[in-house]
């Protein structure tokens, strides 16, 4: 009897592992032809654009793709953005990350799916937080989001 609910449990957990991630990417932005970023001396890559498009970054299908090369430095690439920016008229900002979420199918991942990383960021005189969807597995171009500007 215990073997027997230990195989049903297994099968339930596979069905609902199964049915989280869509066999289709929902994400808009990815773009394999996106140049790798250029780092600056104090380490932030150099963002020069900004985007137009109130979604991206902002709306899980529109992440921040910031792309890693390997597990060893998974959250490297999104400090690296992160640090980059500056509030709205360039107030220092400070950033947590505060979950995973929103499995996509991917190729460069050894389950075949990746997760997008919540990041909260604050600055002073900020009246809520604002929260940015980063994917770490795919390339894209990375454009200062919305509301948001460069750190000088």
């Amino acid at each position: 009897m215990k073997r027997l609910y230990k195989i049903s449990l297994l099968l339930v957990v596979v069905v609902l592992l199964a049915s989280c991630i869509s066999t289709k990417s929902t994400l808009k932005n990815v773009d394999d032809n996106a140049p790798i970023p250029v780092l600056t001396k104090n380490n932030t890559f150099l963002l020069t654009e900004y985007s137009k498009d109130k979604k991206y970054g902002y709306d899980p299908d529109y992440p921040i793709n910031v792309f890693y090369k390997n597990t060893k430095d998974e959250n490297l690439n999104a400090e690296r953005f992160l640090n980059a920016l500056a509030g709205p008229n360039g107030e220092k900002i400070t950033f947590t990350k505060i979950e995973s979420c929103c499995p996509f199918p991917t190729k460069r991942s050894e389950m075949g799916a990746g997760f997008l990383d919540v990041y909260e960021l604050q600055w002073e005189g900020q009246t809520s937080p604002v929260k940015l969807y980063v994917n770490i597995y795919e390339r894209g171009y990375l454009l200062v989001p919305v509301g948001l500007s460069i750190k000088k």
